[in-house]
């Protein structure tokens, strides 16, 4: 009997000690896993919070770009997707422009920017706003379109696409359709 015993016990014993073992090294591999899983999903993020870009021209003239949220696309690692946009041209020989857009897509090389969604421009007591802007220092340009308001204290124009040189001001109001023509209102 006491043979039986000692049997029963061992087995026991190698059964309750197989199943520490087996626990023990599979926590361990779980979570050797996890942090694996963790450290890929890290290393794959390319998300940024509070980002800023900034740069000057040969001019003077300074560009900076802020927003809530940037992603670099991974295609091609010179485009950052936006949001919450935030952008200032300081201007050596005039005064500041302020553009913000829900959205925003920014080249790091060429520093050009295009605004979607809700884009609004300051400028003084101008204030020009749509759904799209396509900001080009290379082009010296900006062309704003999709639903297109521009206000000043006199007047309330509204029109497809305006089209700004961003150093001289100079300035095209276009309608698509040759037949529609710009709608300009006063104010008074």
């Amino acid at each position: 009997m006491k043979k039986k015993n000692i049997i029963f016990f061992l087995i026991i014993f190698l059964l309750i000690f197989s199943l520490i073992l087996y626990l023990k090294y599979s926590k361990e591999e779980s979570d050797t896993k996890m942090e694996k899983e963790v450290f890929e999903e890290l290393y794959k993020s390319n998300i940024m919070e509070d980002v800023s870009y900034s740069s000057k021209d040969a001019k003077g003239n300074e560009y900076i770009v802020n927003a809530s949220q940037g992603e670099i696309d991974y295609d091609r690692p010179n485009t950052i997707y936006l949001t919450d946009v935030r952008a200032f041209i300081k201007l050596t020989d005039s005064n500041d422009v302020k553009i913000t857009s829900d959205f925003g897509k920014y080249n790091t090389n060429n520093f050009d920017t295009i605004f979607s969604k809700n884009v609004i421009i300051n400028y003084l007591d101008n204030k020009i706003t749509g759904e799209y802007l396509d900001s080009s220092i290379e082009r010296n340009s900006m062309i704003i379109s999709k639903k297109v308001v521009y206000t000043n204290p006199e007047n309330i124009l509204k029109a497809d696409v305006i089209e700004i040189n961003i150093t001289t001001k100079d300035t095209k109001i276009f309608m698509y359709k040759d037949n529609i023509k710009v709608n300009i209102k006063s104010k008074d």
